[in-house]
Order: C-alpha cells, then structure tokens, then sequence
C-alpha cells in the first residue's frame, strides 16, 4: 500500500502527456473537463505550463493544471485544475434554484413552486475542474491531497484569481452518458446528446448552448420525475470529491448545472477552511528535524515552483530544519517559506 509520504503533487508537465491521456480515457462522461484527444490535451498542457510561467498580469484567463505523482512506483494517479475566470470568453451559465409562491385569495390556494432559473452569476469566479483520481487511491488521503492544495495555491497567488471559487459536480448519468435531466431539458433546445455538448463546451463556457434555452422560469413539477430527482443528485464518482468541498465549508444548494442538474458549489475563498487555518513555517536551522503529529498539506507555493505533499507535524510547529523529510520532498533549501494546513478538522485543533 502506497504511503501519504510518497505522494507528490505538482504542476503538469509535457512529459505527463501519455498519463493524461490515460486519464481522460478512464473518466465518466461530464466528470472531468479533460477531452479525449491527445491534440487537445497537449494544448491544455501548453496552456498550463505557460500560466505556471508567466511573468505578465494575469488576464483572467489562464489554466492551471496538476498531476498527482505516487513516486513510490513512478507514476501519475490523478489531476485537478483551476480555471482563472469561469466563463472568460462568455457568461458561464448555471441554473439558479428558486421557489415562488402562487396564491388565489378567492380560491384559498397557496402553492409554493420550485423553479429554475437560467443565470451567469458565476462568470469570473475562479473554477476548480478537471479532478480525477484512480480507484485505488481513493481510500487513503490522496483525494484531500488532491483538491485542497489547489486552494492553497490560489491562496498563494490571489492576485490571479477570483476571490469567488465555484466547482462543478457531475450530475447522474449511466454509463452511455446519458442523463435525465439533460434529456428533459437541453435536449429539447439543442438536438445533441449529452456526452457531445459536454465534450463540445470543454467545461468552460456554455453560452452556445444557453441561448438556445429557454430564458423563462422552468417549473420543476413539469419536468419528468426522473428529471425532477436528478436535480442537486450526484454521479457516484462525485461523491469523494464533492464531499471534500462541502468540508471545506463550499455552498451547495443554489447552483446546479445547466447539463446534467448536478450541485454546483460556491463560496469566498477566505472561509474555506485550508484557506481559514493556514500558516507559514520557515525552512531554517534550529527547526524541527522530524516529529509525529497530526497530517497536513504542506505546499512550496512559489508559482512556478509550486509542490504540495503530506507531513506529520508536532503541534506548534514554526520551523522546519533543512534535514526535515517533508522540506526535502519539496525541495525546499534553508530560507524558504512553506504553507501548511491541516488536512483534517480536528488536526486544526491539534496544531
């Protein structure tokens, strides 16, 4: 069994071009915005390495890409991103949950009426995207790994981001990719399967699609009860990665996607707790040399040098001596400043 102290999560580079290939043929439909074209995934990986690299203001609309390294056996087991501003060429389209009361005061009637209504609020909010992780990993905190230290990274760098985050979930589909909700709604306005408008959208911009649709109220009691219970329902696969944002205090209940009606979380960066019980640690002399304690993200967050692993820290920890194993998983020398956060709740309160 692989341990936490051999993970290692790092900016993309070209040379994990087959991994994520590998990676895209594996995921579900909807579940990751990486395309299924090894074009297009070198492209994507150009576009990282140059975000990672800029020296120019960010525009707003850079990607960032990570790839998860198990350096026990070599090999790439996961990735997540971060779009800078969702919807930088377009709106980015969501449904907004809402519910509005019709009342007859002759008749004595009063009903309350869930409803959907197609908005951009989230345009320009700082996406997460494109996590994936393979089964076997999924047991361990790999996955904590995974999706918070991209929320330490924009912590890092929040000059380049939205100080909003958003994260989309899939909705439920089978495994030909096709979705109730989708089929009761897109479908009807855009004659395209599912699995073709994800792929086409490429997770960033829907509003192609969305002027297509109708602008109107959708009544939810309407639609086809399949329809209706997919609202707000996640794909299984979601559920390890959905429910590490909800820990991180992200909201689920407004948003859901115009495609397959999975929740679509939002919140301020500032709350979210890795963000919220973050410190610093200097890498110097006289530091701790090694110690048991409760786990933590501990990241390099330099940009260009940006790595994140997993430490056992003593409660109290400032400094790390040079010699500390997890200072030198990260290539950290003596002078450097690293960020860390617990990885669990109760290990807040521990350190």
């Amino acid at each position: 069994m692989t341990s936490p102290l051999d993970l290692l999560l790092r900016p993309v580079a070209m040379s994990d071009l087959p991994a994520l290939e590998r990676i895209a043929a594996a995921s579900e439909h909807g579940i990751s915005s990486l395309p299924h074209d090894r074009d297009k995934l070198a492209e994507r990986i150009a576009r990282s390495l140059q975000a990672f690299a800029s020296r120019d203001a960010a525009s707003g609309e850079e990607t960032y890409l990570f790839v998860l390294e198990d350096r026990s056996v070599g090999r790439v087991v996961g990735s997540s991103g971060i779009a800078a501003s969702a919807g930088f060429h377009d709106r980015f389209y969501s449904y907004r949950n809402e519910f509005v009361v019709h009342a007859s005061a002759a008749l004595g009637v009063s009903q309350r009426m869930h409803t959907l209504h197609l908005c951009h609020d989230l345009t320009g909010y700082t996406l997460l995207t494109s996590f994936y992780l393979e089964p076997a990993y999924e047991q361990g905190p790999a996955a904590q790994l995974l999706s918070r230290a991209r929320l330490l990274f924009i912590q890092a760098c929040a000059e380049r981001f939205n100080e909003r985050i958003a994260a989309e979930s899939p909705g439920l589909s089978n495994a030909a990719g096709q979705s109730p909700f989708w089929d009761a709604v897109g479908r009807r306005f855009f004659n395209m399967d599912y699995p073709q408008a994800e792929a086409v959208t490429g997770g960033r911009s829907k509003a192609f699609i969305a002027d297509l649709m109708p602008h109107s109220p959708i009544y939810v009691p309407l639609l086809p009860e399949a329809a209706q219970w997919a609202i707000g329902q996640l794909h299984p696969v979601g559920e390890l990665p959905f429910s590490i944002l909800l820990d991180e205090g992200f909201d689920a209940d407004t948003y859901v996607d115009i495609f397959d009606g999975g929740p679509t979380v939002e919140a301020s960066l500032a709350l979210l707790r890795s963000v919220r019980l973050a410190r610093e640690l200097r890498v110097r002399e006289g530091g701790i040399g090694q110690g048991e304690g409760a786990w933590h993200l501990l990241v390099r967050p330099q940009r260009e040098q940006f790595a994140a692993v997993l430490a056992q820290l003593p409660p109290g920890t400032q400094d790390l001596a040079p010699g500390h194993e997890a200072a030198q998983r990260l290539g950290a020398m003596s002078g450097a400043r690293l960020s860390a956060s617990p990885l669990w709740p109760d290990a807040g309160r521990a350190a």
